[in-house]
């Protein structure tokens, strides 16, 4: 029996907080990691030992009952997704910092709130969410915008940034894929492991057809990156993550979430040196307002009620 969901705790703000920071280090981790192992080959060995584990914790918990239910083609689009996502992070990571990528990665919420406002009524968007959405493109503008020479390394910038931008879209899509599907019923092991399954399938041909499969070289910063990425943020944190949603509000838990795009600056400017410009820093600002306006109306309109 699934207990009554409530308001965050102290326990519950604690283990989002630790969530945060794990999801904020990740881009970090890839980044520090590229030198011994190419981006998008992390990204494949990320996702194969997340299946992997999924797997067999179905096997001991059970959850695969979920392929009777007539998921197998919701999963196979939500794993060409999730693809998509891992193989515009890797590439953006390429040309762009762990800090930016942080940011436009979690324009998501943006996207698939769109999407959902015209495919289901009850995702209707309100006045507030819509104000939510023009500041945070204002706020993608504004970080774009910021007098880059086409020319020199800032080009190179401006496209990593558009992948962060791309996958962003190619996440908030695979929500949709799972809102409008039979994924919707399905337990949240399943709708995992068809997304870590088929990315494991599709990015090793991504990283062919680019030649990057050579680009491996088996360092402990290279290898414990791939760990960490699988097990500790691909496994654990989302297992953790879905066991508070079974528990707590997810409008409450879903405010503390937007520190993730904050660790992910901090860190990369403490553990990369990442430089921060004032464009980017006044950007990054409007997009997660604008992110938590959308992906937190009602919590916002209750607390301006109170």
């Amino acid at each position: 029996m699934i207990p009554e969901r409530r308001n965050a705790d102290a326990f519950a703000i604690q283990t989002m907080t630790g969530l945060c920071v794990i999801w904020g280090i990740q881009q970090v981790a890839v980044k520090l990691a590229a030198p011994d192992i190419a981006p998008i080959m992390q990204a494949f060995g990320r996702n194969l030992i997340a299946a992997v584990l999924l797997g067999l914790w179905m096997c001991w918990r059970g959850g695969w009952e979920g392929l009777r239910q007539g998921t197998l083609k919701g999963g196979a689009v939500a794993g060409v997704l999730c693809a998509a996502e891992f193989f515009f992070i890797a590439q953006g990571l390429v040309y762009t910092s762990a800090s930016h990528m942080a940011v436009f990665l979690y324009t998501a919420p943006i996207f698939s709130a769109l999407a959902l406002h015209f495919l289901l009524p009850s995702e209707r968007l309100r006045r507030l969410q819509w104000l939510g959405i023009a500041v945070c493109f204002g706020g993608i503008l504004l970080c774009f915008g910021g007098g880059f020479d086409l020319a020199g390394m800032d080009s190179r910038m401006l496209l990593g940034d558009f992948f962060g931008v791309l996958a962003g879209l190619s996440w908030g899509m695979t929500t949709v894929a799972v809102r409008t599907t039979r994924l919707s019923e399905a337990p949240p092991s399943l709708t995992l492991f068809y997304q870590m399954f088929v990315a494991a399938l599709l990015l090793p041909l991504a990283a062919m057809v680019l030649g990057k499969t050579h680009e491996v070289s088996f360092t402990a910063i290279g290898v414990g990156s791939v760990l960490f990425q699988g097990v500790v943020v691909s496994f654990f944190s989302y297992f953790c993550w879905f066991w508070l949603l079974r528990r707590y509000l997810a409008s409450n838990l879903a405010v503390f979430s937007f520190m993730t795009p904050m660790f992910g600056i901090a860190f990369g400017v403490l553990i990369l040196g990442e430089p921060l410009s004032l464009n980017f820093v006044g950007g990054a600002v409007l997009v997660l307002a604008g992110i938590t306006l959308v992906s937190s109306e009602q919590w916002i309109r209750r607390k301006l009620r109170r």
